[in-house]
């Protein structure tokens, strides 16, 4: 594991931002397919799988909250469930409920140890990751320390078991990419070869690898990988609002207003946070094109703060 321990708060924050792409990540599949590995598959409970497929596949929250209701009762044991459960408490600022399912987690995980021990640090890990989150939210860095130490040390426990695993690689290159772009010193080339060589789902890891590479400022590679993730992942809203934050940075307004647009129009479907966030950007993009400069024209933040107010 690289050496975070520099900087501590930047790093917390960091994880804690990338929270909701990644803390859903695992999959204790009993009925339907395996979405990270063709070998050795582990089934999944019904809700549970639609409920990633909601999230990660269309980008619909919605539909995906309603699916863990249900797994709540009828997959009770699946660490899963619960570990989703908190990353939709994130996005909504739910800390209460993020620490219950984060505890959760870690207990379903720990029953899991005993005959998938791979996956069982990987939940266990999860839980740790998701509790961290709420320390930081609530006593702050040093809080979270101890906690994302026993993270690393899980996922290294199950890197022992096996490396090559698709699920671990998707975790920890998500993981792994976010504190390469963001702490310095850190080379991303390692975590990017992690996930387009061994992470699956591949459309999970093409969009990983354009946020990676959106970052570094890397446009044409962000790009080449935002198109392979939309190519498999077409209606999702968040997709769409990756490439045109690409395109924008290009400064391809005009067309990335076009995928701003499409994204609009699945706002619905998204947390408020994040359907507030493109409704801004996509404001100021408009008001590039109409005055060549995103400043003048249309107030972005009240129009913004709209999308943020409670729905009566």
């Amino acid at each position: 594991m690289m050496n975070w321990l520099p900087a501590p708060k930047r790093t917390i924050t960091t994880l804690a931002s990338a929270a909701a792409l990644v803390l859903g990540l695992w999959v204790n599949p009993t009925f339907a397919k395996d979405p990270f590995r063709t070998n050795n598959p582990r089934p999944i409970g019904d809700n549970t799988e639609a409920a990633f497929n909601s999230i990660f596949k269309e980008g619909n929250y919605k539909a995906a909250k309603n699916y863990l209701q249900k797994a709540e009762v009828s997959e009770a044991n699946e660490p899963l469930a619960h570990a989703m459960m908190a990353s939709l408490a994130y996005t909504t600022g739910e800390w209460e409920t993020l620490k219950s399912h984060a505890i959760k987690t870690q207990q379903t995980a720990q029953q899991l140890k005993s005959t998938d021990p791979l996956r069982g640090n990987l939940y266990i890990a999860v839980g740790q990751f998701l509790e961290g989150s709420y320390d930081f939210k609530k006593d702050g860095p040093v809080g979270a320390l101890s906690k994302l130490q026993k993270v690393f040390q899980l996922l290294d426990e199950a890197k022992k078991i096996d490396p090559k695993d698709p699920e671990l690689n998707l975790l920890t290159g998500y993981m792994d990419l976010m504190l390469a772009v963001n702490l310095p010193f850190s080379d991303p080339a390692q975590a990017i070869e992690k996930l387009e060589k061994y992470a699956s789902p591949s459309y999970l890891a093409y969009r990983g690898i354009a946020v990676g590479y959106r970052d570094l400022k890397k446009y044409p590679k962000a790009l080449e990988f935002v198109n392979r993730a939309l190519a498999l992942t077409p209606n999702n809203p968040e997709v769409l609002y990756l490439k045109a934050q690409i395109l924008r940075s290009q400064g391809n307004n005009k067309e990335a207003q076009d995928f701003f647009n499409k994204a609009v129009q699945q706002l619905d479907q998204l947390p408020k946070s994040s359907a507030a966030q493109i409704t801004y950007e996509r404001c100021r993009n408009q008001n590039k094109l109409e005055n060549g400069d995103e400043n003048k024209g249309r107030n972005c933040a009240d129009e913004r703060n709209k999308v943020r107010q409670p729905s009566n």
